[in-house]
Order: structure tokens, then sequence, then C-alpha cells
């Protein structure tokens, strides 16, 4: 069958706006059958990326299903859809949608809740898109991307001292659950120096959601930020989209000269998200379940963060990673190693004792800390890490009475600031401090062994 039409509404009913589109032949299609999450099609023509509606017109169970193309074979089609499949039935209608492919942008995005499609989760009635850009957003030339050499203040002292981060990193906080790593991001939320922020909640418990834009967000928070959530009973393809729209959001703000800061929680439900649609096509599992296109997405999107050109915005980025029952080498924890600029490491054992943020301060590291920092904090830092280090190796010792002072200075002098180390890493979640004041009392802590 064969359909002419002149116009199609765009879907997104958080906005006002409508896209006229040239005549076009809709060919429809028939569903053939469902495996799993997967609907196989046949008796049209799409592309890869594109959208199909799946329509079931019987009067006892009407049903519209969005759905997304994402492989073909020998004629069939295999759609991966965005909702619940509950009520279609063989031979139901798929239908191309005649759609741009474009977002809506703009500045009544700021204080809003938006869903992985970009319609409005926060009842506050309807936005009014600015600018329609598509999902894609323009490759930068890395030799063109402004160096990072600026840093920034996030307000937390431990790592504002220890791991200072530059303008336009992008940098992974990795833990097991239940170890602090969404609250560690509301912190920063409230207290980073950022003109616009974009937060990700991607998979995550949906009592979350409502949790950390009243808790941690807050009035204020909320005012200056755009909010994505796809908690984990949306459908696999709309917690990919989600993290792929919040990405975009926080390009198309980066491109108006703002520095932006950009929070995911978590990368590794994007990972999972994929995981589930290619193993659902047929996609062959590689390392521990996770087929070869998790790995080919994670840096794609990744790389989407960052500085812009000289002269344009930036947008500096935290990814939360899980790392399943406390595996540092998870396959998903060890590939975003990889393609990030440093990561931040939760100690489940620090959690335990209250020691917040419970931040494992030798197992983390930032990669851009000796250019955006003076030399004279660099080794306050690296000084403080071999002090701690010290103490943490001769803990055990200490603690059953084993280790006699005098034994060594080193050691002596670690074990006399323990103290004070601890306490420059322990930090309230409403208290902030500001980089300058951070550095200055990490000399403090340090100062008298600095030699």
């Amino acid at each position: 069958m064969r359909l002419e039409r002149t116009s199609f509404a765009r879907r997104l009913s958080g906005y006002t706006d409508a896209i006229d589109l040239p005549r076009l032949p809709i060919v429809e299609g028939r569903l053939l059958r469902m495996v799993g999450l997967t609907l196989e099609a046949e008796g049209l023509r799409a592309p890869l990326g594109s959208r199909c509606l799946v329509i079931n017109d019987d009067n006892y169970h009407p049903v519209q299903v969005e759905a997304e193309v994402m492989g073909f074979a020998s004629g069939k089609l295999y759609l991966m859809p965005t909702g619940s499949l509950v009520g279609l039935a063989p031979g139901a209608r798929v239908v191309p949608i005649p759609d741009t492919g474009r977002l809506p942008m703009g500045m009544s995005m700021l204080g809003r809740v938006l869903d992985g499609a970009g319609q409005a989760l926060d009842g506050k009635g309807r936005m009014r898109a600015e600018d329609w850009v598509p999902m894609d957003g323009p490759t930068i030339n890395p030799l063109k991307r402004n160096p990072i050499h600026e840093p920034l203040d996030v307000g937390i002292r431990s790592i504002n001292g220890l791991l200072t981060v530059g303008r336009g990193q992008r940098i992974g906080l990795f833990a097991g659950t239940g170890v602090g790593k969404s609250v560690l991001l509301g912190m920063m939320t409230r207290f980073t120096e950022a003109e616009i922020i974009i937060v990700g909640l991607i998979g995550e418990r949906g009592r979350e959601v409502q949790e950390f834009i009243e808790g941690i967000l807050g009035e204020e928070g909320i005012k200056r930020s755009v909010v994505v959530a796809s908690p984990a009973d949306d459908a696999p393809l709309m917690r990919l989209r989600a993290a792929q729209y919040c990405t975009r959001i926080a390009e198309y703000f980066r491109d108006k000269g703002k520095n932006v800061l950009l929070l995911m929680d978590s990368l590794t439900r994007y990972a999972q998200a994929q995981r589930e649609i290619a193993l659902a096509i047929g996609e062959p599992p590689a390392t521990k379940g996770y087929p070869p296109s998790v790995f080919a997405k994670l840096p794609k999107l990744v790389e989407r963060a960052g500085n812009a050109e000289k002269g344009g915005g930036s947008i500096t980025a935290f990814y939360t990673v899980l790392s399943e029952g406390d595996d540092q080498q998870d396959p998903i924890a060890d590939s975003a190693r990889g393609v990030l600029d440093g990561h931040i490491v939760l100690s489940r054992r620090l959690a335990e004792e209250g020691h917040y943020p419970a931040i494992d301060i030798e197992a983390s590291i930032s990669r851009v800390m000796p250019q955006v920092v003076t030399q004279e904090h660099l080794r306050g830092s690296q000084r403080f890490k071999q002090l701690w280090s010290r103490y943490q190796q001769s803990r055990d010792l200490i603690s059953v009475g084993a280790y006699v002072a005098g034994g060594d200075p080193e050691t002596d002098f670690a074990i006399a600031k323990q103290p004070a180390m601890a306490a420059f890493l322990r930090q309230r979640l409403d208290e902030s401090e500001p980089l300058a004041e951070s550095a200055a009392r990490l000399q403090a802590v340090i100062v008298a062994g600095n030699g």
C-alpha cells in the first residue's frame, strides 16, 4: 500500500512545533514475528536508524508502538521498540515515519525533566523549540580542539586538591553498588562552576529520579539544569537514546559558547542497553557476554564531550561506571578507563568505615592535573599520596601494635599526619570548599614533611 502525506506533526508532545515535509511516498510493511525484544517486518524498505510505527488496528487491542530499524537481512527488517509490546499481533502494519531525525533544543529546556524521546516528564506544560538539530553532533577535528589548560572547581576538597579536574575533561566515577556514586554526583551538581548542567539518569531506579531532582539538585540547581531520565523499566532503546540525547543537549549548549557540566549515571547501564539490543538482533557475544558493538559505541559517546574549537564552549563530563561485584577488571570498567581522561575509584571499605566521600586516592588519577595546576600544588598532591600510601602499607602492623615507633622516620611521619590527612579527605554533603582553599589546606597538611 502506498500513501501520500504532506506533513507529519512531531510526536514530541512536550513541544509546540511541527515540521512540514515534502510529499514522500510511504510504503507499509507487515509484522512477521516477534522474538524476545526484536520485531521482524517485511514488505518495506527503511534505512538503519530510521523509525517506524507498528500499528495494530484490531478493534479489541488497538496498539501503536514506535520502533527503530536496527538491522536487515534477506528482505526483512529488524526493529527494536521504544515502548511496551503488549497487544501486538502478527500482521500488524509497519509504517515508516517520514521524520527528519532532528531534535528540539532551546533555552526553554532549562529547569525541565525530559525522557529519552524529548517528551516532558515534569508536567510543567509545553516548551517551545528554538532549534532543531540532528541526534549526531558535528565531529570536531582533534587538532582544532581547544586544549585543556584551565582547572575546574568542583567544590569537593579531595578532588580539588589531589585529583584536580580540567575544564573539558572526561572522568569516570568507578564503584560497586551503594558506595555513594550518585551522592558524589549530586555534590558536584551543586558546587561545580558551570553555566549549564545536563544530568542523564540512565537505567537507574525510578524512585531515584525524583529524589535526585528534589533532594540533591534542589530549586536553585534545577534552574540551570536539564535532566534526561530513562529508568530501568524503560525499553533498552529508550535508555540508549536518553544517553545520546543528553550528550546532544550538552553539545548544543557548548556550541552556543557555554561551559557545560555533563553528569551521566551511568555509563554501564548505557552499555547494558546496547548489549540487550545487540544480542536480541543476533550479534554474537564476545567479552563476558558483551558483543563487539558495545565497545565500539562507548568511545563514540564519550568522545563527543570535551572542549570545542578555540574560542568556543566546553563540556566537562563525569560518567559513573558500575563495577560488578567491585571488580575493577569488569570489561566495561576496563574499556571506560581507556577512553576517559581519568578515573575516581570509590572504595566499599571506606564507605563501610563512614568515610565520605569514599574516594580511594591510591587507585584514582586525573590525567590532566599536571597541565592545570601549579608545580607547588602538584608536588603537594604527590607528597600527600606518598604519605597516605605509606600509612596504608603499615596499617595492619599499626592496628595490632606490631609497629615500633622509630623504626622508619617516613612511616612515623605518616602516622603523625594520618588524622589530618583523613580529615582532609572527608567532607559533609552540604559542605563546599573552593579550589584555592583546597590547595592551601593541602599544603598545610604536608608542609612539615615536604623534604
